[in-house]
């Protein structure tokens, strides 16, 4: 799946300048208020401990941080988030999964509907969810560990899979086995980038040259959207596309 890792490379290039758009600490804070609705305290809410995580490492002020807690445990008032997915369609028959958090729920579908449409998409129930199945992902940077090690250690944890992404290594274990996993690499010493769930596609479309663009446009504007939290697309680039693309960085 060579044309997937090189969409996994080409999007992380593209991070660092993602990072300091303005909607970066509005999803982030967004994600603390939701993980906080099962406690408070992040030595016994994963969820909230890597959303805490999340946020210092962009420089988001304590009391910025303190205040999202607080609403959702309910201590403050505020926006009463909820978590959706919407399921889609996008060039080349591309399945799609968009996790969102939002206050509004009419008025993100509808936005986010607009963006399908404009990719010659649509934006259906039923549609996609099929296609993908939920799994663990835990990251490390590849200088963090040697693939003997994580073989040794998280597979013995549980873990199903090792991938080689490149710049970076991508541990895949049950949905159930993520925090295990997590914590028996920490233990070994050995350094996770990110640990969380993911919506692993279970077969992957090819995509050319010539569908590429408008699908990786789609792609970045579904994930640029404020109330969005993450974007899960089953496709594979071809070399052609993935080599086109990389031209245009």
């Amino acid at each position: 799946m060579s044309g997937h890792s090189r969409w996994a490379t080409i999007k992380r290039k593209k991070a660092a300048a993602d990072a300091k758009r303005g909607n970066a600490w509005t999803k982030l804070l967004k994600e603390v208020a939701i993980a906080a609705r099962n406690g408070g305290d992040p030595s016994g809410n994963p969820r909230l401990r890597k959303a805490i995580d999340a946020c210092k490492a962009m420089n988001i002020p304590a009391d910025n941080i303190t205040r999202q807690i607080k609403r959702g445990t309910g201590e403050l008032e505020g926006a009463a988030y909820e978590e959706l997915t919407y399921e889609g369609v996008g060039p080349a028959g591309v399945l799609l999964l968009v996790d969102v958090v939002t206050d509004n729920r009419n008025r993100t579908a509808a936005e986010l509907r607009k963006i399908f449409e404009k990719a010659n998409g649509n934006m259906s129930g039923g549609t996609a969810a099929w296609a993908f199945e939920r799994k663990g992902h835990v990251k490390l940077e590849k200088k963090a560990a040697t693939e003997e090690q994580l073989f040794d250690v998280a597979l013995g944890a549980g873990a199903e899979d090792i991938a080689d992404d490149g710049d970076e290594w991508t541990v895949t274990t049950p949905a159930e086995a993520v925090e295990p996993v997590r914590e028996a690499l920490e233990k070994a010493k050995l350094a996770v980038k990110s640990a969380g769930l993911a919506m692993v596609p279970k077969n992957l479309v090819t995509v050319g040259a010539d569908e590429a663009p408008v699908l990786m446009r789609l792609v970045d504007t579904l994930d640029e959207h404020d109330d969005v939290n993450a974007v899960w697309a089953a496709f594979e680039l071809s070399d052609e596309a993935a080599a086109a693309l990389d031209a245009m960085e």
